[in-house]
């Protein structure tokens, strides 16, 4: 995406990626694994997502690991007078209550950059949840592009990435496999 971000704004990258550094630390936070520096298009997802602390923790660890995203949102956090530093911030805005295809829309997006990291919650939601959303992986498998395994542990003052999982086609097979992933998060 050409769009301007805090993770391509001259000056401003390093500051925050030095602060993201620094407060994690002082915090008592582990940055652990890494997103590939060859792979250029992923969806990222970021589970669980219990708080709205998700979105600060989620760009500094992204920081830390030197990788710049963008990330999806209810279109609600986009009004005025946050819109244009939420987009600022790598916000892309998503319209729930509109029935548009959100999954062929982002698959295109993909297709018309050479680079993109999109990160979104799996569960759509911070209220606890049964089922995950299946955007994500129809995205990403519709896209050709790996699912990065992002992660958030409060308890222990932990997060990033657990791995890189590629989609198979098989949805329930694939779903199983990533929560399992998952299962000592969730």
């Amino acid at each position: 995406m050409r769009q301007k971000t805090m993770f391509n704004t001259p000056l401003v990258q390093p500051l925050l990626y030095g602060f993201s550094k620094v407060l994690l630390k002082i915090l008592g936070w582990k940055v652990v694994g890494e997103i590939p520096k060859d792979l250029k298009k992923c969806v990222v997802i970021a589970a669980p997502h219990t708080t709205n602390w998700d979105m600060p923790f989620s760009l500094m660890i992204a920081f830390c690991l030197q990788r710049s995203l963008y990330w999806v949102g209810k279109a609600s956090i986009f009004k005025f007078p946050f819109s244009g530093l939420m987009r600022w911030m790598g916000g892309i805005p998503v319209d729930r209550s509109q029935s548009n295809n959100m999954v062929d829309a982002t698959v295109a997006t993909f297709a018309e950059n050479d680079e993109l990291r999109i990160m979104m919650a799996p569960e759509g939601t911070r209220s606890q949840v049964k089922e995950w959303k299946s955007g994500f992986y129809h995205i990403a498998n519709g896209a050709e592009v790996p699912i990065i395994l992002g992660f958030i542990d409060y308890k222990n003052k932990v997060g990033g990435v657990l791995g890189v999982f590629t989609p198979t086609g098989d949805y329930e097979a694939d779903l199983k496999e990533i929560k399992a992933k998952y299962a000592s998060y969730l």
